[in-house]
């Protein structure tokens, strides 16, 4: 039915790995575990895209066991990236803010880490206190987590999200407030503040950060919306995790349009996330520098052997004789 998704997902994957070298150069934790999360959840489906593609087979059941987990963790990861992106952009920003050290420089990478990637392995291992099963398998798309839909798991699982999505747009609108104040002096503020940022690489990363967190608010809202839909009592923890080796699976043919409309259109935030982040970064002024490297390299490493040929081919044709000079 959905031919194409393998496609989107492993382009997705690729595109997004192209700003790495200037990020990872810049030492920005945020930015850096965004790039993780989206290549490894763009990877997960399109691995998953493959195996069940028009089929709803129990395979690859230790594959579904540890993926399912991941994509857990992305659901707390990427807000919580996008948050510290913000924060950062507010502090580097203002004024009252003395230089930043390596000191400083060093806590902030740490507390990033600790946020990106401490916090989501956190949530992945409370999700077990409202999961009902092991997994869903949904045709055409694969193994997805499940979730015992109740008052605990909306507090647990949706509201976290939500949380961290609307201490983005806090620290965002602090950040363009500053902007827009000091803009004349703007880039020489940068400059001094030791952050390595330049005018363009911080309107891009603030844009980026806020494109970024509507996209994960309106995914959150709609996924605790479309969820409640089937809201169920949380009773007690043996009926919760009654039969949890249980995995349930999903047959498009059998399933409602709505239904199906919801997991093509949620499939998709990924993708359009990973392509976002690429357009915001691939073509500013740090790309463009790494493309004209590229393009150097492969001149002088590649091109420039030919060249080294030839230049011994036509010595060796020369000989010891020397042209005389023209009598005109």
């Amino acid at each position: 039915m959905h031919a194409e998704l393998p496609y989107v997902a492993f382009l997705a994957a690729l595109l997004v790995l192209i700003p790495l070298p200037w990020h990872w150069r810049a030492r920005n934790i945020a930015t850096l575990s965004m790039i993780a999360w989206l290549f490894v959840i763009n990877v997960i489906y399109g691995v998953d895209a493959i195996i069940w593609y028009h089929n709803v087979a129990k395979v690859a059941l230790v594959w579904c066991d540890i993926t399912t987990r991941i994509i857990v963790g992305a659901g707390m990861a990427l807000p919580a990236a996008c948050m510290c992106i913000s924060i950062h952009l507010a502090q580097v920003a203002s004024v009252s803010r003395v230089q930043s050290t390596k000191a400083d420089k060093r806590r902030r990478q740490i507390i990033e880490l600790l946020l990106c990637f401490g916090v989501p392995c956190i949530w992945m291992a409370l999700h077990y206190c409202v999961q009902g099963h092991r997994f869903d398998i949904i045709e055409d798309y694969g193994c997805r987590p499940n979730t015992y839909v109740s008052i605990p798991a909306i507090f647990l699982i949706w509201v976290p999200p939500l949380i961290f999505a609307t201490v983005t747009f806090v620290y965002a609108g602090i950040a363009l407030m500053h902007f827009l104040r000091h803009r004349i002096t703007f880039a020489r503020h940068l400059e001094n503040s030791n952050s390595g940022l330049t005018t363009s690489r911080y309107l891009r990363l603030m844009a980026m950060a806020f494109v970024e967190i509507v996209i994960t608010a309106v995914s959150s809202s709609l996924t605790l919306w479309f969820s409640t839909l089937g809201l169920r009592p949380w009773t007690n923890w043996a009926d919760v995790h009654w039969n949890f080796s249980r995995i349930d699976v999903y047959v498009t043919q059998w399933t409602p349009p709505l239904v199906n409309n919801y997991y093509y259109a949620i499939w998709y935030i990924i993708p359009v996330s990973s392509l976002i982040f690429f357009a915001f970064f691939a073509f500013g002024q740090d790309a463009l520098k790494e493309y004209s490297a590229c393009l150097k390299w492969v001149r002088d490493r590649v091109l420039c052997c030919g060249r080294r040929k030839a230049a011994r081919s036509d010595k060796f044709a020369v000989g010891p004789f020397m042209s005389l000079p023209s009598a005109s």
